[in-house]
C-alpha cells in the first residue's frame, strides 16, 4: 500500500518517526511536506494535496478497486487538519481520539467508513499510541456492507 504524509510544524517530529515506522511495516511512504519543521506553516498548503492525492488514488472498496492508497496527516491537534481533508470530495478523514475506545474508534472509522485519511494530533497522544493506532487503522479493512457503501456514495454527492 502507498501512504502519503502531511502535517505542520507541531508534527514534524512524530510525522518523521511514523513515517519509518510504515515504511517498517512494509508500506510505500511519500512525505508531502514540510520537508523541514518551519514555524507558522500552514497546514491547508500540505493536507488538501495529500487529501486529493488519496481521493483520486482510492474510490471505495466497493467499487471492486483494491485500497492501495491512504493519507496520514500529523499536525498539532489534528482538529483543523481534518476539517480541511473532509472538505475535498472521496477523501474520508478520521482523527485519532486516544483513550480506552480508541482501538474501537478506529476500527469503526475503517468498517463503518472506509476512511483512508488518519489525522493525528501530536500534541496529545504519545509515539506509541500513534504506533498502534496506525497499526490498526492500516489492518482494518473496510466492511462492505451495503448500508455503509449507501452511506459513503450519499456523502461524496455533497463533496467538493
Amino acid at each position: 500500500m502507498k501512504v502519503y504524509f502531511a502535517g505542520d510544524h507541531a508534527g514534524f517530529e512524530m510525522k518523521q518517526e511514523l513515517m519509518e515506522f510504515v515504511r517498517g511495516l512494509g508500506h510505500e511512504v511519500e512525505d508531502m511536506g514540510p520537508l523541514e519543521p518551519k514555524s507558522g506553516d500552514d497546514y491547508s498548503d500540505y493536507v488538501i494535496p495529500l487529501a486529493k492525492k488519496v481521493a483520486k488514488g482510492a474510490p471505495f472498496a466497493a467499487k471492486g478497486v483494491p485500497f492501495g492508497v491512504r493519507g496520514i496527516v500529523v499536525a498539532g491537534s489534528g482538529q483543523g487538519e481534518i476539517i480541511a481533508m473532509n472538505r475535498i470530495k472521496g477523501a474520508r478523514g478520521a482523527l485519532l481520539a486516544p483513550g480506552p475506545q480508541m482501538v474501537p474508534l478506529i476500527i469503526a472509522s475503517r468498517d463503518h467508513n472506509d476512511s483512508n485519511i488518519f489525522s493525528i494530533g501530536a500534541r496529545f497522544c504519545t509515539l506509541e499510541e500513534a504506533k498502534k493506532a496506525i497499526t490498526v487503522w492500516l489492518e482494518t479493512p473496510f466492511s462492505n456492507a451495503e448500508r455503509h457503501i449507501r452511506r459513503l456514495q450519499k456523502n461524496d454527492v455533497y463533496g467538493s
